[in-house]
């Protein structure tokens, strides 16, 4: 009993500061957001007036926020089929075909996961460069005649974020299913093949199923950390007020000083992304193979 109990004192000890950091340095600034943006409040105000949900009323039927979240909205739904489809797509490849220089690829496509969102800004702003950058001058070299596409510009900003963030996310996630894949006993596809069941086959009735726990877990966590990063990649590639991301307008009223009212945008952002995250774990539930 007593080693029980001193167990649990350690465990207790261990676990409390970390408990404490969160919940000060997560939980009470998180419920402070909700309480403000209950208020009107300027940047540097100390006065706070309260409004109710005033806030969320305007918010509404503000069109830039509308259009802001639409255009979220459309970047994790593109960037998460394209990413996970070539994620999956090279990491069965790599995983199940023999070719040489395996470790090379894993180490080429996860090279752009360990760079910053500055530099692959300025590495995309480069290529998208209307004069002479690389993306203009194959499409001028493919027609035969000068090709002045601006692909910073409208229409084509979100299509050129969305280039960017596959870019930068598909090697890590990549890695990730070849390390699932790997655990997949050979003996499965052996027998499959005695069976007469093809690669496809093969993939979508073993390989799929028995990594679908790990599909899920990651395809939770690119939703939310695709609302982070669609707005850095659009803090750091598009000019202001070409185009905006839900997390971008929220900075923006905080800049003009509308404290209040950018933190109502915040809470919005943030129960959009629990109720996405929660909607998608149900949609993805399956039951559990075990191999």
């Amino acid at each position: 009993m007593q080693k029980s109990k001193a167990r649990s004192r350690f465990i207790v000890l261990c676990v409390a500061p970390a408990v404490v950091l969160f919940f000060i340095f997560m939980v009470l600034p998180t419920l402070n957001v909700f309480r403000m943006s209950l208020f009107e409040r300027g940047a540097y105000s100390p006065t706070e007036t309260f409004v109710g949900l005033n806030n969320f009323k305007i918010l509404f039927q503000d069109a830039k926020f509308i259009s802001a979240m639409q255009n979220t909205i459309l970047l994790i739904v593109t960037v998460t089929l394209i990413t996970f489809f070539f994620a999956i797509l090279f990491a069965a490849i790599l995983t199940r075909e023999k070719i040489k220089g395996q470790n090379f690829f894993r180490v080429i496509f996860y090279i752009p996961n360990i760079l910053s969102v500055v530099v692959i800004a300025g590495i995309f702003s480069a290529i998208y460069k209307p004069e002479n950058g690389m993306l203009n001058s194959i499409l001028s070299f493919a027609a035969g005649r000068d090709v002045m596409v601006l692909w910073k510009d409208q229409p084509m900003v979100i299509v050129s974020v969305i280039i960017a963030m596959v870019w930068q996310a598909i090697g890590y996630y990549m890695v990730m299913y070849m390390a699932s894949m790997a655990a997949v006993p050979g003996d499965l596809y052996e027998s499959a093949s005695l069976d007469g069941a093809g690669r496809v086959a093969q993939f979508f009735q073993i390989t799929l199923p028995l990594i679908w726990t790990n599909i899920r877990t990651t395809l939770t966590f690119f939703i939310i950390s695709t609302i982070n990063m669609a707005f850095l990649f659009v803090k750091a590639m598009v000019a202001k007020g070409m185009a905006d991301v839900g997390l971008s307008f929220m900075y923006t009223q905080k800049d003009a000083g509308l404290y209040g009212y950018a933190m109502a945008a915040g809470v919005v952002i943030f129960l959009f992304s629990f109720l996405l995250s929660a909607m998608v774990n149900k949609v993805t539930k399956r039951d559990i193979l075990e191999m």
